[in-house]
């Protein structure tokens, strides 16, 4: 449980009281409100409907989305205990740069011109430097050239931190370490290997394969006519028969085949039918 002083303790137990809380809710809210530097808080508190955000101004938000008597219960008490905070000794005094001060970062980055606070992280934006609390363990970064808009922790359990620049979304782990630990970067959770390109396997060729030219065969025949009247044909189909038939007419048409000649192959590959 936090230290607080005897004021913060009164303060505790008035509010207590006047909201009708647990005075551990209360103090739960009230390092809630003090970790966001008294503008802002993020809590989880099963009494006011578990986890939620305030901002000074307006912008509440409670696990009870429509309960809109809820909404106003936190926002009073919030703006309450960012009041006392900016008037009363709530906490003892740490030394600055101490973990658990409301100047946790090192002394001698002087003033943020930026901080804030998500859960267990708190974080401080300096010229060229970005300091950053988690459970305790500070860790300044060095900045670069970005221009810091703004910080904020990824949802899912861990404390991987990112940043928007002129450059677009940054992971703070990448940042060079001044000094700290460092924060450990977001882990893998993509381990879909990409498969393997198909290849397709080549398509068996369905032609046919090529009659032998007619000519050679038929001067084959004309050289040794007996030789030509047992090759010519063998294990031809019939409509291949006929095509070279066909083939044979106009070769004698052309004068490659006297008739005599022609008759006598036509006449062979009849018979083959």
């Amino acid at each position: 449980m936090q230290q607080l002083t005897s004021a913060g303790n009164q303060l505790v137990n008035d509010l207590s009281y006047r909201y009708n809380l647990s005075t551990d809710a209360v103090t739960h809210m009230l390092i809630a409100v003090n970790q966001g530097g008294g503008s802002m808080a993020q809590f989880s508190c099963p009494e006011l409907g578990g986890s939620g955000q305030w901002m000074r101004g307006g912008m509440t938000m409670v696990g009870d989305m429509f309960n809109h008597g809820l909404k106003m219960t936190v926002d009073n008490l919030c703006n309450e205990l960012s009041n006392a905070l900016a008037n009363i000794q709530v906490f003892p005094v740490i030394p600055r740069g101490a973990p658990g001060s409301n100047q946790w970062w090192p002394a001698d980055l002087g003033q943020p011109f930026s901080s804030g606070a998500q859960n267990s992280t708190r974080y401080a934006i300096f010229p060229r430097r970005l300091a950053v609390e988690v459970n305790g363990q500070v860790t300044v970064y060095d900045t670069l050239d970005n221009n810091i808009g703004g910080v904020s922790q990824q949802q899912g359990g861990n404390n991987a931190l990112t940043f928007s620049s002129q450059y677009g979304t940054i992971a703070v782990s990448s940042l060079p370490i001044v000094s700290g630990p460092g924060i450990a970067p977001a882990p893998q959770t993509n381990f879909l290997a990409p498969e393997p390109p198909v290849v397709n396997a080549p398509q068996e060729s369905n032609l046919e394969m090529p009659i032998p030219p007619v000519e050679q065969n038929s001067r084959q025949s004309m050289g040794n006519p007996s030789s030509a009247n047992a090759d010519l044909g063998a294990g031809m189909s019939s409509s291949a028969i006929i095509d070279l038939i066909g083939k044979l007419a106009q070769l004698r048409e052309a004068g490659a085949l006297t008739d005599a000649e022609f008759n006598a192959k036509k006449v062979e590959l009849l018979s083959r039918l």
